[in-house]
């Protein structure tokens, strides 16, 4: 018995278990292997542009990716650092091996958390609601909520040029029978696809016809708890494909199986294949190869950029013909993956199914790609099931709040017709959802659910509190003409005046920072550096917040224009029919999610506004 059963152990069954165990609920996470658990199957990377953004935001509600990747990582870079604020993102190289066992280590501590190895065969519901699950081997677990977390394993299929078998990730095994299951609950399935790179024995890399491609230094934590000093332990480097690479793959096209109609599921448009880049931009003459390290105790390498499905003997010609892996050996060959997934119309914003109660979904099995989408929607679906057996209200992240909420209302209204992936330009708030300020927006979110800790709401508090004291005090802080503020002043090449400068006025400058400011007022360098961080952002950036503060405002006022869930959108006088339909199936949740479902236009949300004041 369970009051919770999580289907999958991978990035969002952990964050799922977690998060609902945390908060008290008994839980029980069922995985295909144990040696699955947290599995990082493609890139041995957490975070990367917007992904990092989705990283802070599940650490600020309380979630463990932030925390594991930190204590395991073996590079880390901000990205995007010649741009805004809003595009910084935090990406750093995981030690695969290590992520794994302290993930793990963290499931398997977890007081209200059993972690088993089995399948699981059917959900079953009685009412309308899930009563049980049964795994193969027939036994039957009641609970109350399920999360199905069960990413690309439902029905998986390796594909490897002409060769393909049933399976799951990296010569794991596939979950064969959960899909029917759904199947018989309702859900529309349909196949999508993803793929992964060869791995290369270290031994056979000539790096030094590489460009070395060092960490940054100092490290920025991905958590907002981690306070110790991170050191880079290894490097990555960067090569090309060229103008052979290109023609032993266009000469073999005809045998890819994205080509010759071998695989039938819809692939990831921005993490395309390599055959599938040589197609699609036939004009450039070479392609960027990271060589990426997958362990310190590890000799295999992974070749960024080159996924493919490609036949074994093009394989390896293709990567031997790339600078510095004229002599590479193949650990493991690049393959492809078909899986099942769900339509994610079919959920509310909270994860939750729209006709099962109690039946939650997470990650790949919702249509998306990448560990950070899964962790997150994991947190998610885990704190929502957990508040509910808790007989408290869910918790829906809209837009305007994170782009979690912006990743759960694009699969929730929009829906994807191929493997979704998070990106800054989806979110039309970035400058407000900046990885910097995720703890400030979301972490007072995770403590009033249970989940986030004390200590996270005290470092919060303190952190707006500082950022607050500071900014106050550059604004009101004059600092007249002097000896010592010409110098400093030419030493940053800015022009010389007569006249006293607040130190909110010299922070506008873009060359200027708060550190720097810190040689004529020595008081900051008492505040931490992210307080620094949110005082200089604010003044940096203080026009454009406030014009995206007025239209925060009114998507907030639309977001909290909230429809009935038993809504009679067929009987509302003025809606088209095609939006009748829509509205009907999709049930959503405001005025605001019901404009973004595909079908309704803008008139149709004015017939509904005003339908909801005559009927507030």
């Amino acid at each position: 018995m369970a009051d919770l059963v999580v289907i999958g152990g991978g990035h969002a069954g952990c964050e799922a278990a977690l998060a609902a165990a945390r908060m008290g609920i008994d839980t029980v996470l069922i995985t295909l292997n144990m040696d699955g658990v947290a599995l990082m199957a493609c890139n041995p990377v957490i975070g990367g542009s917007a992904k990092g953004h989705l990283v802070r935001e599940l650490d600020a509600l309380g979630g463990e990716m932030a925390l594991a990747i930190d204590d395991t990582f073996l590079q880390s870079r901000m990205l995007n650092t010649s741009k805004g604020p809003a595009v910084h993102a935090l990406r750093a190289q995981a030690d695969k091996q290590a992520y794994q066992n302290r993930m793990r280590r963290a499931l398997m501590t977890q007081p209200h958390l059993l972690v088993r190895q089995g399948e699981v065969k059917s959900i079953e519901v009685e009412n309308d609601r899930v009563c049980a699950v049964t795994t193969v081997t027939g036994q039957r677990i009641p609970c109350q909520a399920v999360v199905v977390a069960t990413g690309v394993y439902l029905k998986g299929r390796i594909i490897i040029g002409e060769a393909s078998w049933g399976g799951g990730p990296q010569g794991l095994q596939n979950a064969q029978y959960l899909s029917e299951s759904l199947q018989s609950l309702g859900f529309q399935l349909r196949r999508f696809k993803t793929g992964t790179p060869a791995r290369i024995d270290q031994r056979s890399i000539d790096f030094d016809e590489m460009e070395i491609q060092p960490g940054d230094e100092p490290v920025t934590p991905f958590s907002f708890l981690t306070d110790r000093k991170l050191e880079n332990r290894r490097a990555c480097y960067l090569t090309w494909t060229n103008e052979e690479t290109h023609r032993i793959i266009r000469e073999n096209l005809h045998r890819a199986p994205m080509y010759s109609g071998m695989i039938h599921g819809i692939g990831p448009r921005y993490c395309p294949s390599i055959e599938d880049k040589i197609v699609r931009f036939a004009d450039k003459s070479r392609h960027q190869v990271f060589l990426e390290p997958e362990g310190m105790n590890s000799l295999e390498w992974y070749v960024q950029g080159m996924s493919s499905s490609l036949p074994e003997d093009v394989q390896w010609k293709m990567y031997r013909s790339i600078p510095g892996l004229h002599r590479a050996e193949l650990v493991r060959l690049a393959y492809a993956i078909e899986y099942d997934c769900i339509d994610s119309r079919e959920l509310r914003p909270t994860l939750g199914s729209l006709r099962i109660g109690g039946l939650f979904f997470a990650g790949q099995i919702n249509g998306t790609s990448g560990y950070e989408e899964a962790a997150c929607q994991g947190l998610l679906a885990g704190m929502n099931a957990a508040l509910i057996l808790l007989g408290k209200k869910p918790i829906v992240l809209t837009r305007d709040m994170a782009y979690i909420g912006v990743l759960t209302d694009d699969l929730t209204t929009k829906g994807t017709d191929e493997p979704y992936r998070m990106m800054t330009s989806r979110s039309e708030h970035r400058l407000q959802l900046r990885q910097d300020n995720a703890d400030l927006r979301l972490t007072k979110i995770g403590y009033e659910a249970g989940l986030a800790t004390e200590e996270r709401m005290e470092r919060t508090i303190q952190k707006e509190m500082d950022a607050g004291q500071l900014k106050q005090r550059l604004h009101t802080v004059r600092l007249p003409q002097s000896p010592e503020r010409s110098r400093w002043l030419e030493e940053h090449g800015q022009p010389e005046t007569a006249a006293s400068l607040s130190g909110e006025e010299l922070i506008r400058r873009p060359e200027i920072t708060v550190k720097d400011m810190a040689v004529l007022l020595p008081e900051i360098s008492d505040y931490s550096p992210a307080a620094q961080e949110q005082a200089e952002i604010a003044i940096k950036y203080a026009g454009y917040l406030e014009r995206q503060e007025a239209l925060l405002r009114h998507a907030k006022a639309m977001e909290e224009a909230l429809l009935p869930e038993d809504a009679p959108y067929a009987e509302i006088t003025g809606l088209r029919i095609e939006a009748r339909q829509k509205l009907e199936k999709q049930k959503p949740r405001s005025l605001a999610a019901a404009g973004r479902i595909p079908g309704v236009s803008p008139a149709d949300v004015a017939v509904l506004m005003v339908w909801l004041e005559r009927n507030r």
